[in-house]
């Protein structure tokens, strides 16, 4: 069993920055990988960012063109935390993000991830 715990969420200035935590608990693999969705409601849900985590790796990621080059995941194997950090953030990047975990090469092209966290709230707006 895994368990994920989302944090650093809040409210923010469209233009400002924030920074998400993942950390992961319990049983976890020595290599697996970690995405970031969010979801709005009446919008489909979005998968922004996945990071490869492992012991000395150089964590491979890959992100949604919605936040390409604005957002940036990063992975701690030792803490077991993936952190995504946030920039020029707009009104349309408020959403509940959600990370979740699987072991799964699979886990770059699809979303059925085995474990979930509850999801933190990001605002955005002035």
């Amino acid at each position: 069993q895994v368990q994920l715990m989302e944090s650093g969420g809040g409210s923010v200035q469209p233009g400002g920055s924030l920074t998400l935590v993942c950390e992961a608990r319990g049983n976890t693999d020595s290599r697996y990988y970690i995405a970031w969705f969010r979801q709005t409601p009446g919008k489909e849900r979005e998968r922004v960012a996945t990071i490869y985590c492992s012991d000395g790796g150089d964590g491979t990621t890959q992100y949604a063109d919605s936040v390409k080059g604005r957002f940036t995941a990063t992975q701690n194997k030792a803490k077991n935390t993936a952190t995504l950090r946030m920039y020029n953030l707009k009104p349309e990047d408020t959403a509940t993000y959600i990370c979740a975990h699987d072991v799964s090469p699979r886990s770059w092209y699809r979303d059925q991830f085995e474990y979930w966290g509850q999801g933190i709230l990001v605002s955005v707006s002035s």
